[in-house]
């Protein structure tokens, strides 16, 4: 089959999309569909009865139409049909050409048994549970002392009191944010899933409790919803799960950080009883003190120890004996310095004895001269000098000038 082409100069009429789109439709035929009743409508003399059937996991809902005796025969059970029932229907699927909506014609209706939700419940727990929601890891722990704490509840219902009612007389100063909503029947978990986002989005609140008193299987199937499950899960503030009696287990027990076995459990567990605490503290403070003082007895004791003992309860003997010392040997450093001295004095009187012995100064105080000629070399033989030649003579006390004369030759030349 070619498949048709329009363009802009060749476009369809909007009726003849309305009867392709039937026709498309019409080919489904028959189908079973399951979900929620949302809404039902039965007017006094019309063969016809009207239901809104919704999907529980999504915000999707489409009408249904049944003959009445299709309908009657539905609520004929133990379980009448009525809004928030889970149903399954045999329907083909219709298309309203005229008005552009799809509707599904039923033929049959059957109630969703207790056996048959309890089967599904564990089937949706198996692939939460595969999915890790339900993992300890990923529990988020109670503050000790939430600023705020966000209650979702039914209006004036005794779970909304027993956690009110048991939170503020452990701790009267505790701060509340009810929010009320349907706890059960259709749409009840949009509303729970709407309010739980409202506490999540509120900076304020450090916890938040869903309570409900007790019912059947049926009446507590808001919080065993898959969409309110992902909900919870996805939350960063701690959520408590206080749904019905210490025997109803809903999937959201699993899915919360903290199960409460009753609503009034839930108040005790999300903030502290004051009087605990204040016993608590005096015990603490008492346990302080005692260790405070034992330990100051302790250190008084160690310094009366230390103040008994000589060195502090006389503290000059030591120094006293000390000083004695000191004068003793600083006497000694000047004896020995004394006499180390006086042998450095000897010894440097006799080396410069011997110095003077040698020194030729000595000798020629003894009478004796130096002879050297004008460029200071010491004549040692007549033959150094020439006649005339002039003579420096070096005496004890001075030196003469000369000049070499040749007075006596066979015993060399003469100064003068």
């Amino acid at each position: 089959m070619s498949q048709p082409t329009t363009s802009a100069e060749h476009p369809w009429p909007v009726r003849t999309v309305a009867q392709k789109i039937a026709g498309w439709v019409a080919k489904l035929g028959e189908v079973w569909v399951e979900g929620q009743v949302a809404q039902i409508s039965v007017r006094p003399g019309l063969p016809t009865v009207y239901l809104t059937l919704r999907d529980p996991a999504a915000a999707v809902s489409m009408s249904v139409t049944c003959p009445r005796a299709v309908y009657a025969g539905a609520g004929a059970g133990p379980s009448p049909l009525a809004e928030g029932a889970r149903i399954v229907v045999r329907a083909r699927v219709e298309f309203h050409a005229t008005r552009g909506s799809l509707h599904l014609r039923a033929s049959e209706i059957r109630l969703v048994g207790v056996g048959e939700l309890l089967a599904r419940l564990e089937r949706l727990k198996g692939v939460l549970a595969a999915e890790g929601l339900f993992a300890a890891e990923r529990k988020r722990p109670l503050p000790f002392l939430p600023r705020c704490v966000g209650l979702v509840t039914g209006r004036a219902s005794a779970a909304e009191r027993d956690v009110l009612e048991t939170a503020r007389k452990r701790w009267p100063a505790v701060s509340f944010r009810v929010i009320n909503v349907a706890v059960q029947g259709a749409g009840a978990a949009a509303d729970v899933i709407d309010a739980v986002r409202r506490l999540e989005a509120d900076r304020e609140v450090d916890v938040i409790v869903l309570t409900r008193g007790g019912g059947s299987v049926e009446d507590l199937l808001t919080f065993s919803d898959e969409a309110l499950c992902r909900a919870v899960a996805a939350c960063l503030t701690p959520v408590v799960s206080a749904i019905g009696h210490e025997t109803d287990s809903p999937l959201l027990d699993f899915v919360a950080d903290l199960r409460a076995s009753t609503p009034t459990d839930a108040g005790k567990r999300v903030v502290p009883d004051v009087g605990e605490e204040q016993n608590g503290l005096n015990v603490a403070v008492g346990r302080l003190r005692r260790v405070i003082r034992a330990t100051v007895d302790r250190e008084q004791r160690q310094l009366d120890a230390l103040r008994s003992r000589p060195v502090l309860e006389r503290p000059f003997t030591l120094v006293d004996s000390r000083r004695a010392e000191v004068v003793e040997l600083r006497a000694r450093a000047r004896r020995c310095l004394g006499h180390g001295l006086d042998r450095a004095t000897a010894d440097l009187e006799h080396t410069l004895a011997r110095v003077t012995a040698l020194s030729p100064v000595a000798t020629l105080r003894r009478g004796y001269a130096v002879v050297q000629r004008a460029d200071g070399q010491v004549v040692r033989q007549p033959a150094q000098v020439a006649e005339g030649d002039p003579l420096r003579v070096r005496l004890a006390d001075g030196d003469l000038a000369a000049r070499v004369s040749n007075g006596r030759p066979a015993y060399g030349r003469h100064v003068t």
